[in-house]
């Protein structure tokens, strides 16, 4: 079959391809469009029939999709060197491919828009708080470092008091339910209803390729990495449910993910956020004051610094070649969807919990 004889034959299915992409790209424009009529309407209804659909199967069936998509992209890259080897692989054959190839991702990328990229271009959570613009100076982040160090150490300190113990994994996704449950009697754009959170079948390995846990758009399957240190998972759990509820970008996440696990009466989930949020603020000082920031490290309780110890044992025996691709990759794939910082952007969540603190005075 000619290229020309091609295009003759797929003409309508290219036309409509096209023409989603760009409705989806003007659409995308106007953030208060996205905010009212796909957010609040479409994917609000949407994203609960995914999670009421997928939620009872015990394990991921999002992680068994990509299994497959691997596999079939596998296959597909042997099948075409082998061709290559036999040279087989003609130039009329490689255009017909490359256009089959462009026009399968134009779907993808249509399908994932529909069911959950869009919410990259909302408003967020910022405007459904009302918070000010959120710019920060140094004595801000020390100020924001201060409460958190506060707040992280008190919660460890009860943790030990109570002689509380983590929970395994189906209880924390349990408890992590209840976390948005009061939560969204504060704030109702936070109930969360259907429930579907699922373990990583991929934990072992995500921990040499750097991921805590990810939302699969296609499934609306929140994954958690049940590998990683237990007082690390129920935050990830709320982060990851944060994505479920469309918020998309992950300082917004982030910042959700707070408000689900501070609102609780759980210690074990104060904790698991303070702790992350004090390092993301300690970081962050660090960049311009790493004395100020040795310090307030110095001031942690023996069982965090303890458990910040173990942290760092497990990342260092899981380094592997192929992270800092994987990480680049995913870096690009956030400035690509309106996260201009990359990696830097999960940091993003300092600058909310600052304006979040500014209006109401506490964390």
């Amino acid at each position: 079959m000619s290229i020309k004889k091609y295009f003759q034959q797929n003409r309508s299915l290219w036309m409509v391809a096209l023409l989603f992409v760009l409705f989806i790209r003007l659409f995308s424009f106007n953030r208060n469009w996205v905010e009212t009529f796909y957010t609040s309407k479409f994917y609000f209804f949407f994203s609960k029939m995914l999670r009421l659909l997928f939620g009872w199967i015990p394990f991921s069936l999002g992680d068994i999709l990509y299994l497959i998509a691997g596999c079939w992209l596998l296959w597909k890259i042997i099948k075409n060197v082998r061709l290559i080897l036999k040279r087989k692989f003609i130039v009329q054959i490689a255009l017909k491919k490359g256009f089959r190839l462009l026009l399968t991702l134009i779907f993808v990328y249509i399908i994932f828009n529909i069911f959950w990229g869009l919410n990259y271009n909302r408003q967020g959570i910022a405007y459904q708080l009302k918070l000010q613009k959120m710019e920060y100076d140094t004595s801000d982040v020390k100020m924001l470092q201060q409460i958190l160090l506060k707040k992280v150490n008190s919660s460890k300190i009860l943790l030990i008091e109570t002689n509380a113990s983590y929970p395994n994994k189906k209880e924390i996704f349990r408890l992590a339910e209840s976390c948005y449950t009061e939560a969204g009697k504060m704030y109702p754009f936070l109930q969360y209803q259907n429930p579907s959170i699922k373990s990583s079948l991929y934990g072992r390995m995500g921990n040499y390729l750097g991921f805590t846990g990810y939302y699969n758009p296609f499934t609306g399957e929140a994954q958690v990495n049940s590998t990683v240190p237990e007082f690390l998972q129920p935050y990830i759990t709320t982060h990851e449910m944060a994505h479920q509820l469309g918020y998309a970008k992950e300082n917004e996440a982030n910042f959700v993910g707070y408000l689900a696990a501070v609102n609780s009466t759980n210690t074990l989930f104060h904790y698991s956020a303070y702790l992350d949020l004090f390092m993301y603020a300690n970081r962050e000082i660090y960049y311009f004051d790493s004395v100020s920031s040795k310090q307030s490290f110095a001031l942690l309780n023996a069982g965090v610094k303890k458990d910040i110890e173990e942290w760092k044992r497990f990342n260092l025996s899981h380094q592997s070649f192929i992270e800092p691709a994987i990480t680049w990759m995913y870096g690009r794939y956030l400035k690509l969807n309106e996260q201009p910082k990359g990696m830097r952007s999960y940091n993003e969540v300092i600058s909310m919990l600052i304006a979040y603190y500014k209006k109401y005075g506490e964390i």
